[in-house]
């Protein structure tokens, strides 16, 4: 059966304070269409920019997830989005009027309850998941980081802590159903150390934090004179050191809180791959910067495995749709310029040819003889050809008529064509042929990689 992507219902706000901030913001979900995918919009800057979130856009791990797109931030975001990707939400639009995201208690409860009440609808669109084939791993052995992503039929995540400390030693939390976020996962509050805390609040680095929104390890014998003087700090008639070394501010929902918080943290952040995927995350002491750095990984590796999917195959041993001589019947170009060697398939909407560069080019003379590089602008020229092909095709006297260009759109090179590859060229019609206008959308591959890409606009003419 298929799954289908998911918003809300209705806008919902929440209201707080920004942790590093201190200024209060309001926070609203939005519904938003298919394939939109979770972006942010910051209302109270001159026309309302939006910020994506995406791994490529991380800005600041140091004291949680910032983002920032052509100079517009968006402060804290990982708790917000841990919400809306723990729901199985796919597009969403997030309105701040503030530049950091409300901490509320540390959470991301307060943000699923606000989703849950406004309501989950499904779209008229597939959802899409990749499936990891292969393992991922990233290492940081500074800090003792380890992450991998391991196939599996269903999304999981499993979590190891270690902080070498007698309050805070291992712990491990896992997720292998997402639909237990709610209830499992969404209320484990962030924690600290104390030590941390003093001199973040000291240094005023946490202007909107205070005790009721984090769980805060002792990790040393302290004096009645210092908790005095906490309890000064942070506006509390008194506090005291409970015997599991935390300060009596809260109370613990779940024995390993901290690693299920830190499992809260990897999914806000591996969110910003910006795709759903299916695969067995197994990480051990995360943090804000590894997880944007995995992200970034598997993204790398959804983005090739997309590729793949997109990149014509063929088989050599397979006759050609057209072989040269059925295209010199058909396309009235000759050498020098005549600059595509098979047609491998053809329909009424798209077509795919073929080229081999060779070293005995005509323009290999002349065009970086010592490095040779084959002209961008021929490229051009020979995915106009095969789209002329099939341009040609929707005539019953081919040989009698020519294509020209009448606009090129978007062209991109992304990477070298040189002697010894061979370029595929998938050609897809952007509309119906009409009054002898062809406007096509090209894409060129050597391998793995795309190398050209460009829109195409021609018309067919008969020859006088």
């Amino acid at each position: 059966m298929m799954e289908k992507q998911k918003t809300i219902n209705k806008p919902v706000t929440v209201s707080g304070t920004g942790l590093h901030t201190g200024q209060d913001v309001t926070l609203t979900y939005k519904p938003a269409p298919v394939n939109f995918g979770y972006k942010f919009k910051r209302i109270d800057i001159e026309n309302s920019p939006l910020v994506p979130a995406d791994a490529d856009y991380v800005s600041d791990t140091s004291r949680g997830t910032s983002l920032e797109y052509k100079g517009v931030r968006v402060g804290t975001v990982e708790h917000v989005l841990a919400a809306v990707f723990g729901l199985g939400i796919d597009n969403i639009l997030i309105e701040l009027d503030g530049g950091e995201s409300p901490i509320m208690d540390g959470s991301s409860k307060l943000f699923v309850d606000a989703l849950l009440s406004a309501g989950i609808v499904e779209q008229d669109a597939e959802k899409e998941y990749i499936d990891i084939t292969n393992n991922i791993t990233y290492v940081d052995a500074e800090k003792k980081v380890e992450m991998v992503i391991i196939p599996s039929r269903e999304f999981k995540i499993s979590v190891l802590i270690d902080y070498e400390l007698k309050v805070l030693n291992t712990q491990f939390a896992s997720l292998y159903k997402l639909d237990d976020f709610q209830t499992e996962i969404a209320p484990c509050r962030t924690f600290v150390f104390l030590h941390e805390l003093e001199y973040l609040l000291n240094n005023n680095l946490i202007k909107g934090g205070d005790v009721n929104n984090a769980i805060v390890f002792v990790n040393r014998v302290i004096s009645k004179e210092e908790l005095e003087r906490l309890a000064g700090l942070f506006n509390k008639p008194s506090v005291e050191v409970l015997a599991e070394g935390i300060l009596n501010n809260v109370e613990l929902f779940f024995k390993n809180e901290p690693a299920r918080h830190k499992l809260l943290d990897v999914i806000g952040d591996l969110s910003l791959v910006g795709k759903r995927f299916r695969g067995h995350v197994i990480v051990s002491r995360p943090g804000h910067s590894s997880n944007v750095e995995f992200a970034k990984l598997i993204k790398k590796q959804i983005k090739h495995e997309l590729l793949k999917k997109e990149v014509p195959q063929f088989d050599l041993s397979k006759p050609p749709l057209y072989d040269i001589n059925q295209i010199k019947n058909i396309l009235p170009h000759r050498h020098p310029f005549l600059l595509i060697d098979k047609i491998i398939e053809m329909s009424e909407k798209h077509v795919v040819g073929l080229k081999n560069v060779t070293m005995n080019e005509h323009f290999f003379v002349g065009h970086f003889p010592n490095e040779p590089v084959m002209p961008g602008v021929l490229q051009i020229e020979a995915m106009a050809q095969t789209g002329g092909i099939m341009a040609l095709s929707s005539v019953p006297d081919p040989q009698n008529y020519a294509t020209y260009f009448m606009k090129i759109d978007n062209v991109r090179f992304r990477n070298k064509v040189v002697p010894g590859d061979t370029i595929i060229f998938k050609l897809d019609l952007l509309s119906p042929i009409r009054r002898g206008l062809c406007h096509m959308k090209g894409i060129a591959y050597v391998g793995m990689k795309i190398v050209m890409e460009a829109e195409m606009l021609a018309q067919i003419v008969k020859i006088a």
